[in-house]
């Protein structure tokens, strides 16, 4: 009994001391100081890629990952974050990277935030940010039309979509909205001319529009018949040869678009990627980001053996090289497996870089496919856009 009296006064004394402790105004801790920054170089080198991870798992953990495709050892530099739904745009002249992307108060309920945030290439930390009016900012996997130049680079473009389609004009360097354009039944931004866009629309024609210094439009032309809707639907996203602008079907056929003046010019006739044998039942484009070009004005375009009706974002195994103006296939790469986006580096040797569904990245010479390296996952799980450094 005074065994069990002497534990239970233990406890009593022990509890008493704890309440003491309690009772005592903690001392703040030091600052820690972290031993190692680094900064990234402002201006990538070319061998730099941007890859945007989408992340399906955890849309509202986006990211944009910085890999050098020609380090095998450390190609992951640096991430930047890229909330729900969000897009990217590359401005090395500012050394400045923009996401559009959305926010909620409670993560993925509440009050919703649209915004342009600005980041530092070589910090990597927010600079600053453009909140966007409207809860309207168009939430889909990434395009590149829906977020894009104009210009000079001074001015973004964000698409809308409430289902209304709009096209939200921001002063980037004043950092503020400038207003809000109409665009019903058309859509993706193709930036054309110094000043302006163009968008596809569902009747098969194309608008393109002229922007005044205050960023209303100045002016609008409608070209009718600019594509082929029913038998001939393209990718949204093209090659940029210059201010060209070069699509692919779903089937295989190239359309050029001129967007160096006010007005889109579609480029007389249409070339083709190309048939082959071993289609089961035939060769089509397939994948996501599906073309890309290389400073030469050659053209890389991702393709299947399995396409057929709804195949054309199955992904790819091999990439077929066409010169679109002399209209020849160039030649074929095997990429040995699936990918779902490619992009061509500016490099002096240019390189491809393939996206594979699982996030894997494969570095392949465009000169004559032979494979280079494999980066791994490098920290993307889902890659949807590459973006190359000019």
């Amino acid at each position: 009994m005074m065994r069990c009296g002497l534990l239970g006064g233990a406890v009593l004394l022990g509890s008493m001391a704890g309440g003491a402790v309690l009772a005592q105004k903690p001392e703040p801790l030091p600052v820690e100081e972290l031993s190692q920054v680094e900064a990234l170089p402002a201006d990538y080198p070319k061998s730099w890629v941007l890859v945007h991870d989408f992340h399906f798992n955890a849309i509202v953990d986006g990211r944009i990952a910085i890999v050098d495709t020609a380090d095998p050892q450390a190609p992951l530099k640096g991430l930047v974050r890229a909330a729900q739904f969000a897009n990217m745009l590359y401005a090395p002249e500012k050394r400045e990277i923009y996401t559009s992307e959305t926010f909620y108060s409670r993560i993925t309920r509440g009050e919703r935030t649209d915004a342009i945030t600005i980041w530092d290439t070589a910090t990597l930390q927010p600079k600053g940010e453009i909140v966007l009016p409207g809860g309207k900012r168009q939430q889909s996997v990434t395009y590149t039309g829906t977020f894009q130049f104009t210009n000079d680079h001074k001015w973004a473009l964000v698409a809308n979509f409430t289902p209304a389609q709009s096209v939200t004009v921001v002063d980037l360097e004043g950092r503020k909205v400038l207003g809000e354009i109409d665009l019903p039944g058309c859509t993706h931004i193709y930036p054309t001319g110094s000043r302006g866009f163009s968008s596809l629309c569902a009747d098969g024609s194309m608008i393109s529009l002229v922007l005044a210094a205050d960023g209303t439009v100045a002016s609008s032309k409608v070209i009718e018949n600019a594509h082929d809707i029913d038998t001939q639907p393209l990718f949204g996203m093209p090659a940029m040869v210059g201010k060209t602008a070069w699509f692919v079907s779903y089937t295989g056929q190239l359309r050029g678009y001129d967007l160096s003046g006010g007005t889109a010019r579609p480029l007389p006739g249409a070339a083709h990627v190309g048939t082959a044998e071993g289609g089961a039942p035939e060769w089509r484009p397939g994948g996501w980001q599906v073309i890309a070009s290389d400073a030469a004005g050659l053209l890389y375009v991702l393709m299947s053996p399995n396409g057929r009706e709804g195949s054309h974002k199955d992904g790819g195994t091999e990439v077929w090289v066409v010169d679109p103006v002399a209209n020849r296939q160039v030649r074929r790469i095997d990429i040995g497996g699936l990918a779902s986006s490619i992009a061509v580096t500016r490099e002096a040797s240019p390189a491809l870089i393939v996206a594979r569904p699982d996030g894997q990245i494969d570095v392949f010479s465009a000169a004559d496919g032979s494979l280079i390296r494999k980066l791994g996952a490098t920290a993307a799980y889902n890659p949807t856009v590459l973006t190359v450094v000019p």
